[in-house]
């Protein structure tokens, strides 16, 4: 393994997951990221797509087979091997060749419009000026706590590692089910005395701040962050406001300490970066006038993996900048004002996010098209921050017939959680717009009364469960709940709660109903990993005897 080679790392949240991922950049590689929980396609096409020397893994995670050598770092053997080496740190006559800033870093993959995810290739170039940032801004100094929340499936998981460990700072891990936005990242918060946490809107939304980080930092990204937010986070601690895609060292832009709460910014470019706000002919738009953000400098990624054409449509040549950079043509659009500050106004495209995941539409859309049963797909998104959720329509090919669940069960064959849509619906024909397209704000009306239009039950969830404390009981309060929750007309015992479009967001609001209206506290990872509703009601009878 040597500059520029890839290593596929499949290992859980843990400090060993950190230890390989410096381990792997240490001895001059880039690391490609493996969710376990993400299809078992969508890791086959990374791993095809990115050809990686190297898989790293723990012995209880599966991944395909990429036909290339495995370590798995829990055997036995692998430790022991480990022990013999010396302990200092690798030094550059030891690499296979010399490791420089442009060498790769990591290799992160994105949703992709035309229905492929790509890989986004990032270097070391950018790394000492978002470092250089965080220490102006944030000032973390040994003994504070930076708590590790996103996944390094993702970009911001190694701006947390940065802002720990390359501040003299302590990284805090947690399991999955601790971090879930809500009660449990916020007992989590507290437990660890965390003073710097980097989270998304969605996370801040559904999460009480009282108390939280106080005296701290707290810094929004990965969405556009609301007035409402500001007001509540901004109150004893240091607000601030990210802004920057997977194409960039993490981020462009950040503004703070944010205190206004009438209009949030993305405020000003980083260290080393610029962000030029741009009309169609690539002129620099006026103070105050609406454009593309274009984003250059130190932190610009490569391009995508393999995907030459691709990278040329979107990294294209700088015409501020020295001969020969490139800028990287984002799809947002912004405007800045007078006074040098920067602010998002939306998307040029059909890029979406959903719980602060980048979502290409045009990926889903294309992935509901593929089933032999659908002849034309279109997707919207209903609801905003947490309650946020894709919604599909299709129309069925002449004597196909084809149900939700099927296409639903279709398109998580190979997209993640976060991208299979919550409700699919079957309709004869799609309302159109004038022009003969599909008008997608009908169908965004149409989504949005049918996750919130649900039958009042006959009983209270409370009431079902309040004089009989049995499995029968709890099941029939807890279908009732998923379908107040999830906007469903009918749900059995024997239904899953992801499968019927549950997400983890939604799953915590149904952890805290439970403890609420059924006076029963079950560990949130009881709620994540119940095959059925009838088996979480078993669950919560168990809880209930205690």
């Amino acid at each position: 393994m040597g500059p520029d080679a890839l290593v596929a790392v499949a290992v859980p949240r843990s400090p060993e997951l950190v230890v390989v991922l410096l381990a792997v950049m240490k001895a001059g590689g880039a690391y490609l990221p493996l969710d376990p929980s993400y299809p078992g396609d969508r890791l086959s096409h990374m791993l095809t797509d990115a050809r990686p020397v190297l898989v790293v893994r723990t012995e209880g995670t599966v991944v395909p087979d990429a036909g290339v050598p495995e370590i798995v770092i829990d055997e036995p053997a692998f430790a022991a091997a480990c022990d013999e080496q010396p302990g200092g740190n690798i030094g550059q006559d030891e690499r296979l060749g010399e490791l420089r800033p442009a060498n790769l870093m990591y290799v992160i993959y994105t949703s992709g419009s035309t229905g492929v995810p790509k890989g986004v290739a990032v270097s070391h170039t950018g790394v000492s000026d978002m470092v250089a940032t965080q220490a102006s801004l944030f000032g973390v100094r040994p003994g504070e706590r930076v708590i590790q929340w996103a996944s390094m499936s993702f970009d911001a998981g190694y701006y947390d590692v940065a802002l720990a460990l390359l501040h003299g700072a302590t990284l805090v891990l947690a399991p999955r089910e601790e971090l879930l936005p809500g009660e449990p990242l916020r007992e989590t918060l507290i437990k660890h005395d965390i003073t710097h946490a980097v989270l998304p809107p969605v996370a801040l939304s559904v999460t009480d701040g009282t108390d939280l980080l106080q005296g701290g930092t707290i810094m929004s990204t990965g969405d556009a962050c609301t007035p409402a937010l500001v007001r509540e986070w901004s109150q004893g601690r240091r607000m601030y406001n990210g802004y920057g895609p997977t194409e960039v060292t993490v981020g462009a832009s950040i503004a703070g300490p944010i205190t206004d709460a009438q209009d949030v910014s993305i405020g000003t470019p980083w260290i080393g970066g610029q962000v030029y706000v741009l009309d169609d002919k690539l002129g620099q738009a006026s103070d105050g006038e609406e454009g593309e953000l274009y984003l250059a400098g130190s932190g610009l990624a490569r391009g995508y993996l393999n995907r030459a054409g691709l990278s040329a449509t979107r990294f294209v040549p700088d015409p501020f900048g020295p001969p020969g950079t490139l800028m990287y043509r984002s799809g947002d659009k912004g405007l800045r004002k007078a006074g040098g500050e920067l602010y998002f106004t939306g998307r040029a495209d059909d890029q979406v996010k959903i719980r602060g995941f980048r979502v290409e539409m045009g990926e889903v859309e294309a992935r509901l098209a593929e089933h032999e049963a659908v002849d034309v797909a279109v997707t919207v998104v209903a609801g905003g921050l947490a309650d946020a959720r894709i919604v599909g329509y299709v129309t069925a090919v002449e004597g196909a017939d084809v149900t939700e669940a099927e296409l639903r069960a279709h398109v998580a064959q190979t997209l993640p959680d976060h991208m299979v849509p919550a409700l699919v619906r079957v309709l004869d024909e799609f309302p159109t717009t004038p022009n003969g397209k599909a008008d997608r704000a009908k169908l965004r009306e149409a989504a949005t009364r049918a996750l919130t239009a649900v039958e009042t039950p006959a009983r209270s969830a409370s009431g079902a469960a309040s004089s009989v404390r049995d499995a029968a009981a709890f099941e029939e309060a807890l279908c009732t709940m998923v379908m107040e929750i999830l906007g469903k007309q009918s749900v059995t015992g024997q239904d899953n709660f992801f499968e019927l479009g549950g997400q983890s967001v939604l799953a915590v609001q149904l952890g805290s109903r439970i403890r609420k209206e059924l006076g029963v506290k079950v560990p949130m990872r009881s709620v994540l990993e119940a095959p059925t509703l009838a088996d979480l009601a078993r669950s919560l009878e168990e809880a209930a005897g205690r």
